[in-house]
């Protein structure tokens, strides 16, 4: 069962019967699938946003469902992950959340909270990463704006690596890169690997660093100054860094003081950017 469809399950039915007529070359370009009280359910695709034909406006009831689907029918089970506005469903499908943030220690949100849901479509692209894989390995920092695909370029270079000969230890703090559910992984990350899902990342990598010695430490989206920690501990060690961050290009990355440090203290030696075009997105090597 592909990602798309499994996404499918966790609509109300008549959105879900809305998408299943569309074309497949419609299908394969769904990135998310966005849904936003009073108004049509609406898709974006690489060309941009648009709206789901033949579907009625949104309701409460049909968010106050998604949040139900999403969360295997117990927010409260999932309220960890919902206080940061997130579920990640089954095949590592992320289900964000917005509206009127909940109070108090419960932090589930009502239908009445409920103003807007975004379902995003993971993708597993085998072979996209395989050019940027030499051995041996220079730590590397992968960089786009949100919705890039910085995290399907990680999950491949991450299997590439493993499948390689290298130990590979995965922080999957969203549970998005591995999907691990039930008994297995919902995405091949190699042979080698070793995975630490649901974990602030931060801790996972010094746990993985600690217990497992990879020679390779896989995390996505550095956004916070202990993440950056991580990454300088990881590399004094000895350790190879495989990472994703949130910008255009590496001008924009020297822009941020998160990144400063790993910038001047050249923690990570290149940066493979991602730039979208007119044919999909195109690959860029760089120094930093």
């Amino acid at each position: 069962m592909s990602a798309l469809e499994k996404a499918l399950w966790l609509l109300p039915g008549e959105i879900r019967n809305a998408l299943y007529h569309l074309s497949e070359k419609s299908a394969l370009e769904v990135c998310e699938i966005r849904l936003r009280r009073g108004r049509p359910p609406a898709l974006t695709l690489s060309s941009g946003e648009s709206p789901l034909p033949g579907a009625a406006a949104v309701t409460g009831d049909d968010l106050a469902r998604v949040l139900e689907l999403a969360s295997g029918a117990s927010p409260y089970a999932a309220s960890d992950c919902l206080r940061r506005g997130f579920i990640t469903a089954e095949g590592g499908i992320r289900v964000g959340f917005c509206g009127r943030f909940p109070s108090g220690e419960r932090g589930l949100w009502s239908k009445n909270d409920l103003f807007s849901v975004c379902v995003r479509i993971p993708r597993e692209v085998k072979g996209i990463g395989e050019r940027f894989c030499a051995r041996p390995f220079p730590s590397t920092l992968i960089l786009s704006p949100p919705g890039g695909g910085k995290t399907t370029l990680l999950r491949d270079m991450a299997r590439t690596l493993s499948n390689g000969g290298m130990r590979v230890g995965l922080c999957d703090e969203r549970g998005e890169i591995a999907a691990l559910f039930g008994s297995g992984c919902g995405f091949d990350i190699g042979e080698r690997t070793d995975v630490l899902s649901d974990c602030p990342k931060a801790h996972a990598a010094m746990i993985l660093l600690r217990c497992m010695s990879p020679e390779l430490l896989a995390m996505d989206e550095i956004s916070e100054p202990e993440d950056a920690d991580a990454c300088r501990s990881a590399a004094y060690c000895g350790v190879s860094l495989l990472a994703t961050a949130h910008a255009a290009d590496a001008d924009e990355l020297s822009c941020r003081e998160v990144y400063r440090t790993l910038l001047r203290e050249r923690i990570f030696a290149r940066a493979v950017v991602i730039r979208a075009t007119a044919a999909g997105r195109s690959y860029e090597e760089v120094a930093l």
